[in-house]
């Protein structure tokens, strides 16, 4: 089954800059790509106001020529690129969740038409990101073009999320033919005396985290022995503080679903959110492809 690279559009700023990303995407894995555009609001917009009028509404003209025109410019721009079109009579999150189902990858971008300025993350972005069946590229436009040789950047916990990360990491920076760093964060020690116990504890948790990173290179050095790999202890004030700021440097940062504190029921984990919703780079959210 050769599974598309699937990205949603509704015709704003960042459902395209999601749509180039995705394009990309598809010719760096040869892939097809799927614009999809889910044309139901969730909350009803879009639905006949006639209770006696059954079924769903057909797209307007106006989303039909959208998607035809995204289509297009994508097939214009990136030679050698299959790209497929479908409109679904659904709510955007849903119909994207739905899709992610027999896909490869899901793009996203970070606010829609129906986004708030203050939401760095809309609802549609948020819903994908932690309720799909396959990984998920969540982007969003930014004044500078982010350097497309610049490093992939993973999170590593020790966590089975962490390790899906990893693995997912690597093979996207074998794609990209750029390094792979591996970032584990530890507390920061704001550079102040501490009690012996405390130095003990800090030196424990330093050889841990050695521990962890030579792991996962080791790991990924078996799969990938001509990629460059890279191994990057840093501290700050929390996990989801020190990726964001390592991410600057960054061409993309791949994150697992849930860290080592995550809950059973919470889908995407606090680190992952603020990763998503904060980080200087496109975010790759690992799930396992179902």
């Amino acid at each position: 089954m050769n599974r598309p690279v699937v990205v949603g559009v509704d015709g704003s700023p960042s459902s395209l800059v999601a749509a180039e990303h995705a394009a990309r995407a598809a010719l760096l894995r040869s892939r097809p790509l799927l614009v999809v555009h889910g044309y139901l609001h969730p909350f009803g917009s879009g639905v006949p106001l006639n209770p006696y009028e059954f079924g769903t509404p057909v797209p307007s003209a106006e989303a039909q020529d959208m998607v035809r025109r995204t289509a297009a410019e994508l097939t214009e721009r990136w030679p050698g690129l299959t790209v497929e079109v479908r409109q679904v009579g659904a709510g955007p999150g849903a119909t994207l969740v739905e899709e992610s189902r027999r896909a490869d990858l899901v793009v996203v971008g970070s606010r829609g038409l129906g986004g708030f300025a203050g939401l760095l993350l809309g609802s549609v972005g948020a819903q994908v990101a932690a309720h799909a069946h396959c990984p998920v590229l969540v982007v969003r436009p930014d004044e500078q073009p982010i350097p497309v040789d610049s490093p992939v950047l993973v999170g590593v916990d020790g966590s089975e999320s962490s390790r899906l990360a990893v693995g997912l990491g690597a093979d996207e920076a074998a794609l990209r033919t750029v390094p792979l760093v591996l970032v584990h964060v530890g507390p920061a020690d704001g550079g102040r005396t501490v009690p012996e116990e405390i130095e003990e504890t800090q030196a424990a948790y330093q050889a841990e985290a050695v521990r962890l990173l030579a792991d996962a290179s080791a790991v990924v050095r078996a799969a990938h022995p001509d990629l460059v790999v890279r191994e990057h202890p840093v501290r700050a004030t929390g996990a989801a503080q020190g990726l964001i700021e390592a991410s600057g440097t960054a061409s993309l940062l791949v994150v697992g679903s849930r860290g080592r504190a995550g809950f059973a029921g919470l889908l995407l984990g606090s680190v992952s959110q603020a990763a998503i919703q904060h980080a200087h780079c496109p975010v790759l959210v690992a799930h396992p492809v179902s």
